[in-house]
């Protein structure tokens, strides 16, 4: 059966969330042909049960008569008998998984330009916008969650594996965007959906590729790299003073830019979907929350004690707000790694929050602060990373420090100048949210790469935070 070979594969996948328990049994939801020859190709939604519990994921099936060698790594396994439409009727077919196979994945973009429906998978495209269907496509090889397949030089398109109820937020924000031309955007053209308990959901969305861009993540390490190549001593033997702004690959400037497009995207997403206020007593709870956070996260790591007196101190400021707070769609996973750098200017992506958490919290409404807090701990991320695993790290931790303060305080300038300029009441929250971070960040660290464990402890052992 097809379920069986689904079950044997489906738990080696990269973007298989359910890894480390066995799985129960597999069922298919939902099976839509979309091209019916050979090679075939359908739609599959898969629900998988693991301990009682069960998540559901989106599979492109791929159907073969005959298996070419470039597509072996994406076997699924050997299944019969089948009968393709004007083709063979076969004892045994090849099944694999469909992203890989450059002769159907054009079929995504044929239908979206077309605004086709395949049984219960709708595929559309955004009003005004053309597709060029002619693109052969390439697998993005470095993600955990999702795969994306680019089209040439023109679009992304991110196909969401495991599926939750509801439209994905980033299709949400994005296009709305998109429709008030706000700038710091990937233009979309398309997304696929489908209805699952009656709701429809985003199982895909294709957007402008930026080609010609550069990750932030991989700018600010190379700023980083740059400054801990500089030489310790001067040429008459004597101890070198270095600075950041020294380097020759100063990222101050970029930080400063980044700030600016932050605040304005933080405006347009404020214009474009309704705001709210917090109340004082419900900033109160919120404090709440991370204290009770901060309690488990000393549970499971008991080197987080010693920092809790200015933890809690952090968190206290906050409950001593007099104002209502301010809150909006936000970005929600704000972080180096979320922003390209064009020839232009600063682009933002990744629009859907942290997958793991519900779909409801991440379209809640929040404070903008909360992604300017993650941006900052990125760029102590940043400062840090490249210590991790050096002898000579504590000789360079005075430059870490430096570069971490001089991108963060250009950042905030940014921000500022670009409208989103921080009170003195707003520096209590952004600390408060910065801290939580912090200490989500050392939870994580000590259950997945406990030698980086420092790098967020640093910032408990840094003034002012």
């Amino acid at each position: 059966m097809l379920e069986e070979l689904l079950a044997a594969w489906i738990g080696r996948q990269r973007w298989f969330g359910g890894k480390g328990r066995p799985i129960d049994r597999v069922s298919i939801d939902s099976d839509a042909t979309i091209e019916a020859g050979d090679p075939g190709l359908r739609h599959l939604v898969v629900s998988v049960w693991q301990d009682g519990t069960r998540d559901r994921y989106q599979v492109l099936l791929g159907l073969r008569s005959d298996l070419p060698d470039r597509l072996k790594h994406a076997l699924i396994g050997v299944h019969g008998p089948y009968s393709f439409t004007d083709g063979p009727s076969l004892d045994e077919w090849y099944a694999y998984d469909a992203v890989h196979d450059v002769e159907l994945t054009p079929w995504l973009l044929e239908c979206m330009g077309r605004d086709c429906d395949w049984g219960t998978v709708r595929f559309r495209h955004l009003p005004g916008v053309e597709i060029d269907t002619s693109l052969r496509s390439l697998v993005l090889g470095a993600e955990q969650s999702n795969t994306s397949l680019v089209y040439g030089d023109a679009y992304i398109c991110k196909l969401f594996r495991r599926l939750v109820p509801g439209v994905n937020p980033e299709l949400e924000i994005i296009t709305a965007l998109a429709e008030r031309h706000a700038p710091h955007i990937a233009q979309p053209y398309g997304w696929v959906e489908t209805d699952l308990d009656g709701t429809p959901t985003t199982l895909a969305i294709t957007q402008e590729f930026l080609s010609n861009s550069n990750d932030g993540w991989d700018l600010a390490l190379a700023s980083v790299r740059d400054l801990y190549a500089m030489p310790f001593e001067d040429g008459y033997g004597e101890p070198a003073a270095v600075s950041a702004a020294d380097a020759g690959g100063d990222f101050a400037g970029e930080s400063f830019r980044l700030g600016c497009a932050t605040a304005r995207v933080h405006q347009e997403l404020a214009a474009a979907f309704p705001t709210d206020v917090i109340e004082v007593p419900e900033v109160k709870r919120m404090a709440e929350g991370f204290r009770r956070r901060l309690a488990r996260a000393v549970a499971e790591v008991p080197e987080l004690r010693e920092h809790v007196g200015a933890i809690e101190a952090a968190y206290h400021r906050v409950e001593e707000l007099t104002t209502e707070v301010p809150v909006q769609r936000v970005h929600g996973d704000y972080h180096l790694g979320q922003v390209m750098r064009t020839n232009t200017d600063w682009v933002v992506l990744d629009f859907e929050g942290e997958p793991g958490q519900p779909l409801a919290e991440r379209r809640a409404l929040s404070s903008p602060l909360r992604d300017v807090a993650g941006m900052l701990r990125s760029f102590d991320y940043a400062a840090r990373h490249l210590l991790a695993d050096r002898p000579d790290a504590a000789s360079l931790e005075p430059r870490a420090e430096d570069w971490a303060a001089r991108n963060r305080a250009a950042f905030l300038d940014g921000y500022a100048d670009g409208g989103g300029a921080v009170s003195p009441a707003d520096a209590a929250l952004l600390k408060a949210f910065e801290t939580a971070k912090a200490v989500y960040e050392v939870v994580y660290e000590a259950r997945n790469r406990p030698t980086w464990v420092g790098i967020p402890l640093a910032a408990f052992r840094r003034t002012g935070l």
